[in-house]
């Protein structure tokens, strides 16, 4: 196994090479800790030959090992079992249990979790942080809400903007789920499943106060399905947590603590979502051109996702117009005319590919101190 890792591992290697990468960290998906917090990346819907996947769970822990991932949960279908024939498996926990020992010489946590398979309502959930799958083969829709959640499990509603159980695409609460909801029994909501995000989920998710999801629900491999030698990425939970330990992110995602990183976009409430963008945009150098009245100004972007930033300073940026990019893992440079000489300024923007609630978009400000030397 550890030959055929390590082949895994060249060839990708090779495949990044031989592509143009769109930033500087390749695949690794980086963003920095906050204050007092852990940002853990973690993609709890995935896959295998388990259920309806393609892939033995090794694989699932090699890829997530490619994207410096943090956490995942193979969350193979209770219910569905179109492999049966083929890999005949009477314990539901077993997919669990050989990526745990794929994992095993290596910081990558494995959550146990399972999906509960059902039309709508209640469609399909994501039950995470349980001990026994087996348990969960009930047949009364609120019974195995009920089961999962006397294990202490998190469950999150999956996908509910899907089209094969929504028409419309639109995400919309039935009774059964405000039963839950009011229950307790439903904790989280999927915004982003694999390449779709949805408005209607996130306000489900602000109106109920519901832990906002991002989840690539891999069934084939990573690489393929998000493009990742191309540059893509697969989408993410970033969860705050206090410490790099399963009850810590258990608990993080029922305190709500989490962000959604889909398609370089950020997807979260202010809380949670400003400290993560305030803490990878950092200013490095500040001085003025010469003896001019523009000041160069150094700003380091120490995340994997590119910031899409308008300006809406009182000040004009002299090198573009009021959008600026800055690109991942890089450092970036923009030059502003502050038409005299100043010792501090403060420069507002919008951050375009950032999310607090439906065609919302935050506020990003940058207090910016210039060194005497460079006022004189």
């Amino acid at each position: 196994m550890k030959l055929f890792f390590t082949a895994f591992l060249c060839l990708l290697a090779y495949v990044g090479l031989a592509q143009s990468h769109s930033h500087a960290l390749g695949r690794a998906i980086r963003f920095p800790d906050i204050a007092g917090y852990k940002t853990l990346k973690c993609d709890l819907h995935q896959h295998t030959v388990f259920s309806d996947g393609s892939v033995w769970p090794d694989i699932r822990v090699m890829e997530a090992l490619m994207d410096s991932l943090d956490v995942i949960s193979l969350t193979e279908h209770l219910e569905y079992q179109p492999h049966k024939d083929d890999i005949p498996h009477p314990d539901r926990n077993r997919s669990f249990e050989l990526a745990k020992k794929e994992a095993k010489d290596h910081q990558l946590l494995i959550v146990h979790g399972s999906e509960i398979t059902r039309r709508m309502p209640p469609g399909h959930c994501n039950a995470i942080f349980i001990k026994d799958a087996n348990l969960l083969l009930v047949k009364d829709s609120l019974e195995v809400f009920q089961k999962a959640n006397e294990q202490g499990a998190f469950v999150f509603w999956n996908h509910p903007h899907w089209i094969s159980q929504r028409r419309d695409g639109v995400a919309t609460l039935t009774d059964f789920h405000k039963i839950l909801i009011t229950q307790k029994l439903l904790h989280g909501i999927e915004i982003v499943n694999e390449h779709t995000y949805s408005d209607e989920a996130l306000q489900i998710a602000l109106d109920h106060n519901l832990t906002l999801m991002g989840t690539s629900d891999i069934h084939g491999l990573i690489d393929w399905e998000f493009g990742i030698p191309k540059g893509g990425h697969r989408p993410i939970t970033l969860v705050l947590a206090k410490e790099r330990s399963e009850e810590a992110i258990r608990q993080a995602l029922f305190d709500r603590k989490t962000v959604v990183y889909f398609k370089d976009m950020l997807i979260g409430r202010p809380a949670e979502l400003m400290p993560i963008i305030e803490t990878s945009i950092q200013i490095k150098q500040v001085s003025y051109i010469g003896k001019s009245d523009v000041l160069r100004i150094q700003i380091e972007n120490r995340s994997s996702m590119p910031f899409m930033l308008q300006n809406k300073s009182s000040y004009r940026l002299h090198t573009s117009g009021d959008l600026i990019t800055l690109q991942p893992g890089s450092q970036n440079f923009i030059e502003v005319k502050t038409l005299k000489r100043l010792n501090q300024l403060e420069l507002s923007w919008e951050v375009l590919n950032a999310v607090t609630a439906p065609q919302t978009h935050p506020r990003h400000s940058m207090r910016i101190s210039v060194p005497d030397t460079a006022t004189q």
